[in-house]
């Protein structure tokens, strides 16, 4: 079986408290790390994105990314 090449959106984020980056990937449960850096996270991601996709093969229900939106709040 070939295999095919996806690709996922992913979301990082910067916690300044514990100095680390945060990173998910919405479309597929479970796929969240941390990092020290924006390379790290990133290959943490791609590494758990994969772990997770083989794991589950065929019964994985992805969702679909839709948008990422601001929304203006006042505090």
């Amino acid at each position: 079986m070939k295999n095919v090449r996806k690709i996922f959106t992913a979301i990082i984020e910067y916690d300044p408290e514990k100095k680390q980056y945060v990173g998910m990937v919405p479309d597929v449960p479970g796929v969240h790390t941390v990092g020290s850096s924006l390379e790290e996270v990133r290959r943490n991601l791609k590494e758990v994105l994969e772990l997770v996709l083989e794991e589950a093969g065929d019964e994985i229900n992805l969702q679909e990314f839709v948008a990422l939106e601001m929304i203006e709040v006042e505090t």
